[in-house]
């Protein structure tokens, strides 16, 4: 019989491999596994208790919050206030940096979360997902800065995501591989489920939302032909899966092997900046496609090596197996140099206006 691995004898297992660790890390993660618990209870029962539907608020994005929202973004920020590990954080949320109450101990983390992404397929009863990295705090004094949360994702400490589904899954990686945990309700505990992630070598799969493909730029839509099999001399064509809940797209392509792309469009040709949210999503699971053996790209080039100039800064996003997206990469530099010049100039000119 194989052992029975829970997710907080894996977390130990991993801080071992760190002499120098005080744990701090090491219980932040648990807090947040013991969050996603506290989310997967009220996701499967939100019918009953009366928090399916949208509230009376918007966030930042100009959104309307689905009451769920705001129950996973409270129960995030309660887990983690008072702990003594985290200088602040920031949610997709909330419009600024989330300081730390002054009551309590600050720490040299900052955590970065979506508390409840794809929050539109709530009332339908679609997967839904948490996604979450982590920085070390990097600016002087007690309380963190947006210097701390405003890094590179190629400097993240740790990412991963939970999914709300079929069963509750947490996946997270501390820079030291991919690790799925399925959450057995009969005991109420996260056990190692997928250990080691890799993303298939063979692709079965695209996920692209192809709706607003009129919009994409002609490379985009020669991409999308080339995985069809249209384009290109002998091509067995991938099949097309879009949920439209970024968590289980990527989900299923990690497991799976395959691409999900969201492309930076000319639709509004002085934003040609794309639709994700590099902080709270797409540094999270770029790290996560990296550590697995895929790769994640804005069209131009890693999103990992993205300097990030605002919290709700939005990309393009290529996501899955490495070939994949050096494929899109090929296409875009090759029939996109009009979008790639737009992105580029409004990329600088945001990060000079933020500064």
């Amino acid at each position: 019989m194989a052992p029975i691995i829970t997710i907080e004898r894996h977390i130990l297992d991993q801080q071992r491999l760190y002499p120098d660790s005080t744990g701090a890390f090491s219980q932040m993660l648990y807090d947040i596994a013991l969050s996603a618990k506290i989310i997967a209870r009220e996701t499967t029962r939100a019918g009953l208790v009366g928090i399916l539907g949208a509230s009376d608020d918007h966030n930042v994005y100009g959104e309307q919050q689905q009451k769920l929202d705001l129950f996973a973004n409270d129960m995030i920020f309660k887990m983690n206030d008072h702990t003594g590990r985290l200088c602040a954080m920031a949610s997709e949320e909330n419009d600024t940096l989330i300081p730390i109450p002054a009551q309590f101990k600050t720490g040299k983390y900052v955590l970065l979360y979506d508390p409840l992404d794809g929050s539109s397929n709530i009332d339908v009863n679609v997967s839904i997902g948490t996604i979450f990295s982590v920085h070390r705090k990097i600016s002087k004094g007690d309380q963190g800065t947006l210097e701390d949360a405003l890094q590179p994702g190629r400097r993240l400490a740790a990412a991963g995501y939970v999914v709300y589904g079929s069963s509750t899954m947490m996946v997270y990686s501390a820079g030291n591989g991919v690790h799925g945990f399925t959450l057995d309700p009969s005991v109420g505990e996260f056990l190692l489920s997928h250990e080691n992630i890799r993303v298939p070598n063979t692709a079965k799969y695209y996920s692209a939302n192809q709706g607003y493909e009129k919009y994409w730029t002609p490379g985009v839509r020669r991409f999308t032909k080339w995985l069809q099999g249209i384009e290109g001399e002998g091509r067995e064509p991938l099949a097309h899966r879009y949920i439209g809940s970024l968590v289980a797209d990527f989900h299923r392509n990690l497991l799976r092997g395959g691409i999900f792309y969201y492309p930076g469009d000319m639709q509004k040709r002085t934003e040609p900046a794309g639709k994700m949210r590099l902080m709270f999503e797409a540094q999270a699971l770029a790290f996560l496609a990296d550590q697995a053996g895929g790769y994640a790209s804005d069209g131009v080039g890693n999103i990992l090596d993205i300097q990030p100039h605002d919290l709700h800064q939005r990309v393009p996003m290529f996501i899955g197996n490495r070939d994949l997206v050096v494929t899109a990469e090929t296409y875009i530099r090759n029939y996109d140099q009009d979008w790639v010049k737009a992105y580029t100039a409004f990329r600088e000119k945001q990060a000079v206006f933020s500064g």
